[in-house]
């Protein structure tokens, strides 16, 4: 494996986005019903937010997902969005569930950055409360942030492996999603086949598509060749480089 292995791939042709990847599944009859499915539910999570009474809760009472879907978020691009709600207010509410084991806490549905940012902020943050059991939590999670938050392939890719490994069924995450079998397939394979190690070191990486997360995959099947990457992503400069020079 050389040196240049994780920086090199970019060289490569443009990877086809998830849109396009979607889009082109959406053309094929057989396949309609199922999106327009989809499309019906990110729907009605957005309805999910209509007609409730919005309130104001202190943020010491809501706790995180019980299942994560972000690696990282810049400290820079945070500042700026916490900046913003300090100056224009915080012009979105939450979505949070009353706590399936705590009385009286919340858990965050979708909003995680608006919470920490009123947090940091000292301030109560503006919240539907809404009662949903863990399915339509991790749908209702999933969409929204694919809307918002332009989550990277490998983050959309662990979160899938996450709800997997919990147990939800291949529908709910394609739900969440918004994917199809094929992609869903393509994007447990690599959080499967990429040492968690080495997926740690290499972050986020926004803006890196599937082409070259799939790429790297083939190239650490050999135990030997997965050290060798470890070793490259624990040199002096590896983390000073932004994502896309990681891989």
């Amino acid at each position: 494996m050389r040196k240049n292995l994780l920086i090199g791939l970019s060289q490569r042709e443009a990877p086809v986005s998830a849109e396009a990847a979607r889009a082109d599944y959406a053309n094929r009859g057989a396949s309609r019903s199922m999106i327009q499915s989809i499309e019906e539910m990110a729907e009605n999570a957005k309805r999910m937010m209509e007609g409730e009474a919005i309130v104001a809760l202190d943020t010491g009472l809501i706790d995180a997902s019980f299942v994560a879907d972000r690696m990282e978020d810049d400290p820079a691009e945070f500042a700026l969005f916490r900046d913003g709600i300090a100056k224009d207010g915080q012009l979105q509410p939450v979505l949070v569930r009353p706590h399936p084991q705590a009385v009286g806490r919340y858990m965050v549905v979708f909003g995680h950055r608006r919470v920490r940012a009123a947090r940091e902020l000292g301030i109560g943050v503006r919240a539907v409360v809404k009662n949903v059991e863990a399915i339509a939590h991790v749908i209702a999670q999933g969409q929204e942030n694919s809307r918002r938050s332009n989550l990277s392939f490998v983050e959309k890719a662990l979160f899938a492996k996450k709800l997997r490994d919990m147990g939800q069924g291949k529908e709910t995450v394609k739900s969440a999603l918004g994917v199809d079998d094929t992609l869903l397939s393509r994007m447990l394979a690599v959080a499967d086949g990429v040492p968690t190690k080495l997926v740690d070191a290499i972050g986020a990486a926004k803006g890196v598509g599937r082409d070259r997360w799939e790429e790297l995959k083939k190239r650490v099947l050999k135990p030997a060749d997965a050290e060798k990457a470890l070793v490259i992503a624990a040199e002096p400069g590896f983390a000073a480089r932004d994502g896309k020079g990681r891989i």
